[in-house]
């Protein structure tokens, strides 16, 4: 082959190796982010003839830092052909309800605004984030959750609060989030 028969050749199967590496690494890259969420139910909400529905789907994910305390998010899932390859951009409608489920101990020091949970909401730019604070004057954990793209973010959330109180009569000392904030 000639020099200039390999760089046509190369221009055109560039944007194809490319998007056969992304798809090949994409899945690695979600396993490194953080414990994937238990998921607890799926509903359709879009019919769709021959590729899946779109789905509003419920996860469950414990807080990593603070036990005692437990997080479901729903999620929209795009189908069609887009969504069953992992290509669609999903959108950033997302509700939060984070709850106390046992007694609360912190694992070790936090930051306001830490990641509790990250997740990727499309191929490359766009990702959904559940973030933790202390409201310290009312001893109540703060959740959040947003998503955000590489360019520009979307406004909407949701927000959901954990008060700290105890745990039954096993638990008599109740901890203050406000000595566990760096």
């Amino acid at each position: 082959m000639t020099r200039k028969a390999l760089i046509t050749y190369d221009k055109r199967w560039k944007p194809l190796a490319l998007m056969v590496l992304a798809l090949t690494l994409w899945p690695l890259s979600q396993s490194f982010a953080a414990d994937e969420p238990d998921l607890i139910f799926r509903r359709s909400t879009v019919f769709k003839l021959l590729s899946p529905n779109d789905k509003l789907a419920t996860y469950g994910v414990d807080d990593p830092e603070v036990e005692g305390v437990a997080c479901h998010f729903t999620v929209p899932e795009k189908g069609g052909f887009k969504g069953w390859l992992g290509l669609a951009e999903q959108v950033s409608d997302i509700s939060l309800a984070c709850r106390q489920i046992g007694p609360i101990h912190f694992r070790g020091k936090l930051e306001q605004g830490d990641d509790m949970f990250r997740q990727r909401r499309s191929l490359f730019f766009k990702k959904m984030q559940i973030v933790r604070g202390c409201d310290a004057k009312r001893n109540v954990l703060v959740y959040m959750v947003y998503s955000d793209k590489l360019i520009e973010g979307s406004p909407k959330n949701s927000t959901s609060t954990v008060p700290i109180m105890p745990w039954g009569a096993a638990d008599p000392v109740v901890q203050k989030c406000g000595e566990f904030i760096q």
